[in-house]
């Protein structure tokens, strides 16, 4: 079993790796995610990284690489890269839905330490993991108001339904479950990955992932603080497939009562700036990668979790319970 850290008593207070704690009366580990990654700054820093993007030193690996061409779907059987959906507008704002845990109504993913991860299939502490087709997703952020420069630091928190469309910390049986629920911080080149499972369809939505945007890591612990928050919807050939296998029951059927057009939240342009190009099949796993363009010089109209009623403004549909 791992040794706890101890933190050194100082003058100013109790410290570790020369850092004051953020919360004195609590162990080094439950210091919260800004902490953590302050931590980590400071080791790769040791490491003489200095020149390599903070993004790329914190991500193990990149999955899909961005490009800007314009959305396409792509399908292969080796689970490849995929170059980006992409248009040339804003992403458009959207709903975090009635399931956001960002402690906008209730559950709070975001104030736990490990919530900066790339790896969202299990649960933080590891006490369960979620079932389904494996899948890497990358969000490229650009920043418009700077010529759409990578926006790089940028701290960017996605969370998604299971295969069967229960949302961990909400569905019944869930709520002590943190799964399908990270935050990724922003490299060089404006670019997050995560690995994960592919989204189930539950009734009355297309299938989705949510995502919210923050200036930086720092400020994830209160929800007001997302520039962006948006949703990226999921490539109707590959859910096609993926919900065709056994994990995915009810899915299917879901999914064809529903279309981008129809669906409350993709509907105005049919997700034209929110399908990501994706490459893959069902037996090996997908990589899906997809531009997000944000404009700090307008201010963002998304978010607004309800408080918890199934659907919700503009969330759409009812996750089964668990």
């Amino acid at each position: 079993m791992s040794r706890i850290p101890e933190p050194t008593p100082t003058p100013e207070g109790p410290a570790y790796e020369g850092r004051l704690l953020d919360r004195p009366d609590e162990e080094v580990v439950d210091q919260g995610a800004p902490f953590d990654i302050r931590t980590l700054i400071s080791r790769r820093g040791v490491l003489s990284l200095a020149g390599i993007g903070f993004g790329a030193a914190v991500l193990a690996a990149c999955a899909p690489v961005a490009s800007s061409g314009t959305g396409s779907t792509a399908t292969s059987g080796t689970g490849g890269s995929a170059s980006s959906g992409t248009s040339d507008g804003e992403i458009p704002d959207e709903t975090a839905g009635p399931y956001p845990g960002d402690g906008s109504n209730g559950p709070d993913v975001l104030e736990e330490s490990g919530i900066v991860r790339r790896d969202i299939t299990s649960s933080i502490d590891g006490s369960a993991t979620a079932d389904g087709v494996p899948l890497t997703f990358e969000l490229q952020v650009l920043d418009m108001a700077n010529g759409n420069a990578p926006f790089a630091g940028v701290a960017v928190y996605a969370w998604h339904c299971t295969a069967t469309g229960e949302y961990s910390m909400y569905s019944s049986g869930l709520e002590d479950v943190t799964y399908l629920r990270g935050v990724q911080v922003a490299d060089a080149d404006g670019k997050v990955s995560f690995t994960s499972i592919y989204p189930g369809c539950y009734s009355g939505r297309w299938p989705h992932i949510h995502f919210e945007v923050y200036p930086d890591v720092d400020a994830i612990t209160d929800s007001a603080n997302a520039i962006a928050t948006s949703q990226m919807a999921m490539p109707e050939a590959a859910s096609t497939e993926v919900y065709a296998t056994s994990a995915y029951a009810g899915s299917a059927q879901n999914l064809s009562q529903v279309t981008l057009a129809s669906d409350n939240v993709f509907g105005d342009d049919s997700a034209a700036s929110q399908l990501p190009a994706i490459t893959g099949d069902a037996r090996n796993g997908y990589a899906a990668a997809l531009v997000v363009r944000i404009d700090t010089a307008t201010a963002p109209t998304g978010g607004s979790a309800p408080g918890g009623a199934p659907g919700g403004q503009g969330g759409g549909g009812r996750p089964p319970s668990a």
